[in-house]
């Protein structure tokens, strides 16, 4: 469980700091990807935060995006992700036999974003996988930011997308929502833009660099300077800041984790305990 700071004294022990090699096994922080789950529904979240349950069975996704993060973070980075990932990147296993048909379409995708001076002149410069820390209220958070360009005040977050234009139906919203909101990236923005300044003390302006899926690849920069996309960040962050001493105290198993009833868990744990009014079924 993140480590939570005494509200009586001031000199609580700190978190142990954190490195590329514990990054992602250190539980004294908390991380959004982690905590996003907990948002949808708090028995799935804490079942994954357990490593009772996998929300994704399918890795293929992230690993493509791991395979261009790396790419794009050095050449060491991405011989050392090639070696760890034979058997799901080349045929066979095989190197010499020539990579699987995704990787194949994550080479195009590469291209395409290597071929654009504009993102490459943003995204290039920058630091890459920096690791940021800070506090939320009583608790520690940690992210890694894929580049971050301090001395021009701006970070990135390169994104692999099926389609930017496809709509995403949200039942909170009642209408459909783009890919940066369905897949709660404004969450992660608005964590990351306080962690920088919290571990830097600089503020600085976000943009996700992204690249279609599609045949041939589409490629955008989206930065968040409009109205609302401002206020969507500071409504992610304080949704944050709302929701996490309750979800820490379902970790500690304080309280027991709500249940949504609907996603893949909650049907496998499912338990009858009685009948339902016909009339009462709960529609999405």
């Amino acid at each position: 469980m993140p480590t939570k700071r005494s509200k009586k004294s001031s000199s609580s022990r700190e978190p142990s700091r954190l490195t590329s090699s514990n990054y992602y096994d250190d539980k004294n922080y908390m991380d959004v990807s982690s905590f996003k789950p907990f948002l949808e529904c708090e028995a799935a979240g804490l079942a994954a935060y357990k490593g009772e349950y996998q929300l994704f069975t399918d890795d293929k996704p992230l690993l493509v995006g791991n395979y261009i993060h790396s790419y794009f973070e050095s050449k060491e980075s991405h011989q050392s992700f090639l070696d760890k990932n034979k058997k799901k990147i080349f045929k066979w296993g095989n190197p010499d036999k020539g990579e699987k048909k995704e990787y194949l379409q994550a080479d195009d995708m590469i291209k395409t974003l290597e071929s654009e001076p504009l993102f490459m002149d943003l995204y290039g410069p920058g630091d890459k996988e920096v690791i940021v820390t800070g506090r939320l209220g009583d608790y520690a958070w940690k992210g890694k930011v894929d580049s971050l360009n301090l001395d021009r005040g701006y970070f990135c977050d390169l994104k692999t997308v099926d389609n930017f234009h496809k709509g995403h139906w949200n039942k909170d919203y009642h209408h459909p929502v783009n890919f940066a909101v369905d897949r709660g990236y404004f969450y992660q923005i608005a964590l990351y833009q306080e962690l920088i300044y919290q571990t830097f003390g600089k503020w600085c302006v976000p943009f996700i660099c992204a690249v279609s899926k599609q045949d041939p690849p589409d490629k955008d920069i989206f930065k968040f300077s409009g109205d609302e996309a401002k206020q969507l960040l500071d409504e992610s962050l304080d949704t944050i800041e709302t929701r996490q001493d309750h979800i820490f105290s379902v970790i500690a198993g304080e309280v027991p984790p709500y249940r949504c009833e609907r996603c893949k868990w909650c049907r496998q744990t499912k338990k009858l305990t009685g009948a339902t009014d016909i009339m009462d079924i709960e529609l999405d």
